[in-house]
């Protein structure tokens, strides 16, 4: 049927409501633009670039899961493209970092961190496997950074007050360690020794009774440092702001090299078992969570704007934060086994 379009392809093939993605097709007679449109899932998306051979579209607000995309033109409607779109889990929060799962019964922990200094109700939530929210602590202003030491204990640093604190059973917030700066980034090494990043520009170890000690220095950052063990033993680095905007490498001795340049505004990040590093930044334009590979080939695999951090479950399940929302996708990744 003349004007019938066909789509070859969706990149990438996992989006966040907001986030822009490329269909591959053919046969799409663009050569009347009011005639044509994307439908995701039920809704009309935006389009953002149109042409025969290619269209770029906003994913709108629609259902989680797995949604159709198809391409329309007058009444003639294309054989749908399967696209994975993030399920809102959460909303009206303030992540400034990676969420965290817990490690004994698989919820997801997010803050909601406020403007320096702002004082909240309640700080800290919990979302159990089910997607159910619950409240969970208020007794830690401004929370940053969030990571489960080796006992399945959880942490979480102040950048008020440079202030790592520990959560007891009972959602009691007591301080762990001092004097660490503005606070930002938080994780363990393999041996589980913790490791906090102070955004202007010292990154510190903090040793099992909560004694810490300056270990190297980065550039400073106007927002956060994100911080990840890789399978190398190494400690990787984002805050934006760098130089560039690198993906800094800090091995076993404290030596810093750079991993990766070339991101716009990379933020949180995490590993997965086969060593590709996950970063929430912008690449080459296109915004969302970026992979790259060991060998330095990067990608984006999640479209999406505004997007701070993400983590990865024991399931295969990816947490993806925006500045105010927490999503789920069903990526089937399985995250590194060290503890960050």
């Amino acid at each position: 049927m003349p004007g019938l379009a066909k789509i070859s392809s969706i990149d990438p093939p996992y989006a966040i409501a907001g986030g822009e993605i490329v269909i591959e097709c053919t046969g799409f007679d663009t050569s009347d633009p009011s005639q044509c449109s994307v439908l995701i899932g039920d809704s009309p998306a935006q389009i953002v670039a149109l042409g025969p051979r290619r269209v770029l579209a906003q994913v709108p607000e629609t259902k989680g899961g797995s949604v159709e995309v198809k391409l329309k033109i007058r009444d003639n409607v294309s054989e749908p493209a399967n696209l994975t779109v993030g399920r809102k889990l959460a909303g009206d929060l303030h992540p400034v970092s990676n969420p965290a799962f817990d490690p004994d019964d698989g919820a997801l922990f997010v803050t909601r961190s406020g403007s320096r200094g702002e004082e909240l109700p309640v700080t800290l939530f919990r979302i159990d496997i089910s997607g159910d929210v619950s409240e969970y602590s208020g007794d830690i202003p401004n929370p940053t950074g969030i990571a489960f030491g080796p006992d399945g204990q959880m942490f979480v640093t102040s950048r008020l007050e440079g202030v790592v604190y520990r959560l007891t059973p009972f959602k009691e917030a007591v301080v762990f360690a001092r004097n660490l700066g503005v606070a930002t980034g938080i994780a363990f090494d393999r041996r589980g020794l913790m490791y906090v990043g102070d955004r202007t520009g010292t990154i510190f170890k903090v040793n099992g009774i909560g004694e810490e000690r300056a270990w190297t220095q980065l550039e400073a950052s106007v927002s956060a440092f994100h911080m990840a063990f890789g399978p190398d033993d190494s400690l990787y680095v984002a805050g934006p702001t760098f130089s560039f905007d690198s993906i800094c490498r800090i091995n076993p001795e404290g030596d810093v090299d750079v991993f990766f340049k070339g991101l716009g505004r990379p933020q949180g990040l995490a590993f997965d078992r086969e060593g590709n590093l996950y970063v929430a930044a912008a690449l080459r334009g296109r915004r969302g969570i970026v992979r790259i590979s060991p060998g330095g080939d990067a990608k984006v695999v999640v479209a999406g704007i505004n997007l701070i951090g993400l983590a990865f479950s024991s399931a295969g399940e990816m947490a993806v934060v925006s500045i105010d929302s927490v999503y789920s996708l069903p990526t089937q990744i399985k995250g590194t086994l060290l503890p960050s």
